[in-house]
């Protein structure tokens, strides 16, 4: 076996690896509202997450993919070693804000390994504005949306059923919350998988399995590989699942109610599914965490806990550039060793 092919797989286990403790970590964004409810056990809500985050690999396509895996990062700066160490930047940051139980995002953790790499290895110049800009803006946006159309699903379903009994209200939302956590789960399948898709693309790139052309357009007999692996990492790493972060998730922001449940878990699979068809990669967990402070703004401002949702957001603000740091250091212990890379 050469070096490069080597160095290809090593490349694509690390890739798998963190799309493993990205279901792990962010596996509090499928299961924490549908487990505060007690609509499911946790056992049974990490099976019914993890079942639909494989079968979002078939039907939300692979535009979020294209846009990691070329439309961020100038291609031409692609190697195995840039993409293996913003790998490392990403899983390191994962790890540590798993162990503080902060809800903070994979999807930023793994662009800013992978750009903090890339731009030690060959400057700012490899950084394509445009890929950043929509993703920058929807850090807010995002999680915007979440909260506007939780929000505005409370106050529609309070309206049209504040004739009806609670005990009634409870009973038909407890069933209709498996509905909108099956939602959230392909949302946040088909929106998270497919980074790790395009890192993956991208070191194939790097190890000349794949032209420039593919790598930004149809990738051939690799496509369904990529897909399917990466749909059954993060799958796996939600069925493991990470409960300090449900307990943050869930109970901690605000007190949730199946209606509630169901409205937040509703507002994230609708904007999910239309940022991974338009190609935008953008954070589950923002967009949840908006979602449930929006259902619990509907009952008084009081109702959520703003100290805990300043300190995520504080975490938010720092993801990026701390995992860029951290995917940076580690690209220049690699040159250190072998200034070649």
């Amino acid at each position: 076996m050469n070096l490069n092919l080597l160095l290809l797989i090593i490349t694509i286990l690390f890739a798998l690896t963190f799309d493993f403790l990205n279901g792990f970590h962010d596996a509090a964004n499928s299961i924490a509202t549908v487990v505060s409810t007690r609509v499911l056990s946790p056992k049974l809500a990490v099976l019914w997450a993890a079942f639909f985050n494989f079968v979002a690999a078939f039907l939300l396509g692979t535009a979020v993919a294209k846009t990691i895996g070329a439309g961020m990062i100038r291609v031409s700066e692609i190697t195995q070693v840039v993409v293996i160490t913003g790998l490392i930047g990403a899983i390191v940051w994962d790890l540590l804000t798993w162990w503080w139980g902060l809800p903070t995002s994979s999807s930023h953790a793994l662009i800013g390994g992978y750009a903090g790499a890339a731009v030690m290895r060959s400057g700012w110049h490899v950084i394509i504005a445009e890929g950043w800009t929509k993703t920058l803006i929807f850090i807010v946006v995002a999680p915007v949306m979440g909260l506007i159309l939780a929000l505005t699903f409370m106050v529609a379903v309070f309206w049209l059923l504040r004739n009806k009994a609670p005990r009634r209200i409870d009973a038909w939302f407890r069933r209709l919350q498996l509905l909108s956590a099956a939602a959230y789960s392909l949302g946040h399948g088909g929106n998270d998988a497919q980074k790790t898709m395009g890192i993956v693309a991208g070191a194939l790139y790097g190890a000349h399995f794949l032209s420039a052309s593919e790598l930004a357009g149809s990738w051939g007999k690799f496509h369904w590989p990529i897909i399917l692996a990466a749909h059954a990492s993060i799958a796996a790493g939600t069925y493991f699942g990470g409960w300090r972060i449900v307990h943050t998730m869930g109970s901690r922001i605000t007190k949730l109610r199946p209606v509630g449940g169901f409205c937040a878990e509703s507002a994230g699979a609708i904007t999910l599914f239309s940022t991974a068809l338009a190609g935008i990669p953008v954070s589950t967990t923002h967009t949840i965490t908006g979602a449930i402070v929006g259902v619990g703004s509907t009952n008084r401002l009081s109702a959520v806990r703003w100290g805990v949702a300043a300190r995520i957001v504080w975490a938010w603000v720092l993801t990026i550039p701390a995992a860029a740091a951290v995917g940076a250091f580690a690209f220049w212990i690699v040159r250190l060793i072998h200034p070649g890379a």
